[in-house]
């Protein structure tokens, strides 16, 4: 099966109400982020992608992308893979802690379990090796018909892509140190190899035994000779590296975990794109006061301009942001309100990186606005509540509520809040009043003068409500947002010590001064404008 985007509906599909155009300010996007990579059995690049549980091969001719293991299939969150002799593929579940195999006809089988952070991946000589990206991460040897593994080494800081070398050592980055390591394939004491690095993602070596590794917060490729361990910069492209795969003859191919890119490096250097650039989800959607409109990307950020050109303003490992972040709110002078996997609300200015810690811990946090008075409201999912954040103090606003997600203030000092558990929306002001029913999964919410605007996910639609007439009326319908038709994501319950989880979407909205409307429509990676007409 060959697809131009990664969800299942054509953009064709969308319809809109009588008065109204829809069109993609950002295009769909072909793959959810873009990790570890290799050449499989039949020349094509095989990409996995942890965020969208999907792997998916490319043609390196015509940069054809077709679906090999889909999401809500059996590969839950594959971060890295390799082949043996055979053609198995072999895929770490790092958000699972397993490690899978999956035979040439597509039987899939689990090799290991219960591996924190399960990582990198290697074969050499169907010899499997992998590692764990956690702090205190360890490294083994597996085996392909689930015995025991092997303990290579342990107490690593967030040890990533590995490679046995020539000379007996295996040889891998470790992010918490910014620095490659090598230890003995059959046990010793890891060594420190190289130093003083940025964020290193990767290494693998090449045909002539040169040690490669990409660097994510700069956006190099590094050539190392073991011996002599001088440094070469190969090329420069845009941070966000995750990995690279080389062919027989050493072409190199790079991925990016924050857009989901897949390119060649050519030998002058220059990027030839198999895959564009795009979004893993999007979320969370505010404009800053300045103007600009910015998106929540789980783990990054970017600024999208009117003719929706892209670049990102902070991203996970750069030392200036919050964490994953999902929903997206309008601070002060230039500030974004901000949530984040693990908890925390946090104002952030995308330009200077300024971070204000406004509180931590919380229990799956979604939307969250600026009300009147300058205090924060904010969707607190799992624990069913609404929370106004004043300075340190936190007050509960209501509780009980089932699994809530978008918040819009009102000018009175309510607010409306999409109750996802219950399909609803509700006004809380001292107590909690439905508002409007029979929704499927309310997610995003907008508040416009009298009417709400909400991205129903559950039934892909997008409704409008007057709270002045009671007028419901559905904008459009078959919206790219949440999970494809027919499709049952398994949860994405995030990596000890790095990623808080669950990694839930959230289909976010917004609005301009124009009165366009702008919809993250997490499932096909993209953000929608619809307008009056």
């Amino acid at each position: 099966m060959t697809e131009k985007s990664r969800y299942k509906s054509s953009t064709d599909g969308i319809s809109v109400a009588s008065g109204w155009k829809c069109n993609h300010l950002t295009p769909p996007s072909a793959l959810y982020g873009a990790n570890g990579m290799r050449f499989g059995p039949d020349g094509r690049l095989y990409v996995a992608q942890a965020f969208g549980s999907q792997i998916s091969a490319i043609d390196p001719r015509t940069g054809e992308v077709s679906v090999i293991s889909p999401i809500g299939g059996p590969i839950v969150a594959p971060d890295d893979l390799a082949f043996d002799s055979r053609g198995t593929l072999y895929a770490t579940e790092v958000m699972s802690e397993r490690v899978c195999a999956r035979s040439p006809n597509g039987q899939v089988r689990i090799i290991a379990d219960h591996v924190t952070g399960a990582n990198g991946i290697t074969i050499h000589e169907d010899r499997i090796f992998m590692d764990e990206c956690r702090p205190g991460g360890r490294l083994f040897e597996l085996f392909a018909d689930g015995r025991q593994p092997r303990l290579i080494a342990d107490n690593l800081p967030l040890p990533n892509a590995l490679q046995l070398g020539p000379d007996g050592n295996i040889y891998f980055p470790v992010i918490g140190a910014n620095e490659i390591w090598r230890v003995p394939v059959d046990g010793g004491y890891p060594e420190r190899f190289v130093g003083d690095l940025a964020v290193p993602t990767a290494v693998k070596l090449d045909s002539k035994g040169r040690l490669l590794s990409t660097q994510g917060r700069t956006g190099e490729i590094l050539r190392f000779d073991l011996q002599s361990r001088n440094k070469t910069v190969v090329a420069r492209v845009r941070p966000g590296i995750d990995n690279f795969a080389l062919s027989s003859d050493d072409r190199l191919f790079v991925s990016h975990f924050v857009d989901g890119g897949v390119a060649e490096i050519l030998p002058d250097g220059r990027e030839r794109r198999l895959v564009e650039p795009g979004f893993c989800g999007p979320a969370g959607l505010a404009f800053s006061t300045d103007g600009v409109l910015y998106a929540a990307d789980g783990i990054s950020m970017a600024a999208v301009d009117r003719e929706g050109s892209q670049r990102r303003v902070g991203m996970l490992f750069d030392g200036h942001f919050p964490g994953f972040v999902r929903g997206l709110g309008t601070g002060t002078d230039g500030m974004l309100l901000v949530t984040t996997s693990a908890g925390d609300v946090t104002s952030y200015h995308p330009l200077t990186h300024e971070m204000v810690e406004h509180a931590k811990g919380l229990n799956e946090l979604y939307g969250v606005a600026l009300a009147p008075s300058g205090a924060i409201v904010v969707a607190e999912g799992g624990e069913g509540r609404v929370l106004i954040i004043s300075g340190k103090e936190i007050k509960v606003a209501a509780q009980g509520l089932a699994r809530p997600t978008g918040i819009a203030a009102a000018a009175d000092g309510s607010c409306y809040v999409a109750e996802a558990g219950r399909g609803r929306i509700v006004r809380v002001n001292g107590g909690i009043a439905p508002v409007l029913e029979d929704l499927k999964e309310p997610q995003g919410i907008l508040l416009a003068g009298d009417e709400l605007f909400v991205v129903d996910s559950g039934a892909h639609e997008l409704v409008s409500y007057s709270l002045r007439e009671r007028k419901r009326q559905v904008i459009a319908t078959n919206l790219p947002v949440g999970t494809p038709p027919g499709v049952i994501a398994k949860p994405l319950m995030g990596i000890p010590g790095l990623l808080q989880g669950p990694l839930t979407m959230f289909a976010g909205i917004t609005q301009d001064p124009s009165g366009t409307i702008y919809v993250a429509a997490d499932g096909e990676g993209s953000i929608l404008a619809l307008r009056r007409v």
